[in-house]
């Protein structure tokens, strides 16, 4: 039996998402199911005819309606975006609950803390949720303390060069 691994990419570097989606795609090669959920990304990946070919081994959710950026939102938009995001994390518990998957890519959940969306507590009830066979990648600039302490592996991300 597989033990499922919770792995982090932080850091304000460029390429977590990146990283997590190319282990995602590695997962769906090898015949494994993957869940991703996207978080304020915008438009996000879902947009693409290139990922529902992907479909059934990884399927990518975004449950934010607005392609603009959570925090230039009217008040009434974000409470609703908050809503949609919130589906977004009982949909990754669910998915944790029933092992629908053999991975959960949460793509920027950590923004979710920074952004006070949700708490660092409801993100760890939702880590605690998961089976036990079930590897969980986590993506974000910034990294709680009690996040990290869950992490079988964290790696951060930093910017050593950029072009202009």
């Amino acid at each position: 039996m597989k033990e499922g691994k919770i792995q982090i990419f932080t850091g304000d570097g460029r390429g977590k998402s990146p990283a997590a989606l190319g282990m995602a795609l590695q997962s769906a090669v090898k015949g494994e199911r993957v869940v991703v959920i996207q978080f304020l990304k915008g438009r996000g990946l879902q947009e693409s005819p290139f990922s529902s070919r992907l479909e059934p081994e990884l399927k990518l959710f975004r449950f934010e309606k607005s392609a603009e950026d959570f925090n230039s939102l009217s008040e009434e938009k974000r409470r609703e975006e908050w809503q949609n995001i919130r589906n977004g994390l009982n949909y990754a518990r669910k998915v944790l609950v029933s092992g629908q998957c053999d991975m959960l890519v949460l793509d920027e959940v950590l923004a979710l803390i920074d952004n006070s969306i949700i708490t660092e507590e409801e993100l760890i009830a939702v880590l605690e949720a998961r089976n036990e066979e079930t590897d969980v990648i986590l993506t974000g600039a910034a990294l709680p303390d009690k996040i990290c302490q869950m992490a079988d592996n964290v790696t951060r991300m930093e910017t050593v060069k950029a072009a202009r």
